[in-house]
């Protein structure tokens, strides 16, 4: 019995190392396999690298130029744009205080037009007044014996139609055509 025991587990080894070896052997491939695509894509990734460095490094280049370029133009124009934010800050604060200026003054000279405007008013409210006083003054005045002579000339007028009416009735012998009706 330990014969065939024996007999059993060496060939349960021997089938046990079999297919470990054709696992290794499928491993093999595999990675041979990968292998070779690693390499075709490890080329192509050094053509692209050597393209992209032919194409790249020149820009690089240009840039750095172009980047040094800019910093001295920079370190060349800062003093002049300081001056210039200096003189704006300087311009916007003269401005608002030409601003506040001018405000003060139109605000005053709105108050004195105003107060002129209400003189101006109140003289022609008090012209206006004293000349109706001084209408209504020339009315008594003038106008009341103008009236009363106006009045005493109509009625000496009334009174010579009067007589010249009765000397002419008289002479006619009848009543007048007024006193007809």
């Amino acid at each position: 019995m330990d014969t065939t025991l024996l007999t059993a587990f060496i060939a349960v080894t021997a089938a046990a190392v079999v297919l470990q070896m054709i696992i290794l052997l499928g491993m093999f491939i595999a990675i041979r396999k990968l292998g070779s695509r690693i390499e075709a894509l490890a080329d192509k990734v050094e053509d692209t690298t050597s393209t992209v460095q032919v194409r790249v490094l020149p820009l690089l280049e240009s840039a750095k130029v172009v980047q040094e370029d800019i910093k001295g133009l920079v370190a060349k124009s800062r003093p002049q744009v300081e001056t210039i934010i200096s003189n704006l800050s300087e311009i916007s604060t003269t401005a608002k205080a030409t601003v506040e200026r001018v405000q003060v003054t139109v605000n005053d000279a709105i108050d004195r037009t105003r107060l002129q405007v209400i003189r101006g008013d109140e003289m022609l409210t008090r012209t206006m007044n004293r000349v109706e006083e001084t209408s209504e003054k020339v009315q008594q005045s003038v106008m009341s014996p103008v009236r009363q002579v106006s009045g005493l000339m109509h009625a000496i007028s009334t009174g010579f139609g009067a007589y010249f009416n009765q000397q002419r009735r008289r002479r006619n012998g009848g009543p007048s055509d007024e006193m007809f009706i």
